[in-house]
């Protein structure tokens, strides 16, 4: 199986409630690479790594535990960078 990368926005009240650090536990249980941060419009960008199954089910146990708080979620194609070696909470 390939890698692949996905760049992820997600859109509602995702600031200040502990997202980025929910995030990071499940891309890591997952065993994603890749960073999660705020950013200036009020959602929170990912870029995910991995393999196509383990993004899948990290974004759906994102959604499973903010359901109320995500609006929308944009899934983006992005090409794998290789130097995203491990999974971590940008600022």
């Amino acid at each position: 199986m390939e890698q692949i990368a996905r760049h992820i926005i997600f859109v509602g009240r995702v600031q200040g409630i502990g997202f980025r650090f929910t995030a990071f536990d499940a891309a890591n249980r997952h065993r994603l690479t890749g960073m999660v941060r705020n950013l200036s419009d009020g959602t929170v960008e990912m870029f995910a790594q991995g393999f196509e199954k383990d993004i899948k089910n990290c974004v759906a146990d994102i959604k499973k535990s903010y359901s109320k708080n995500i609006r929308e979620i944009k899934i983006e194609e992005a090409v794998v960078n290789p130097r995203y070696e491990d999974f971590k909470i940008t600022f």
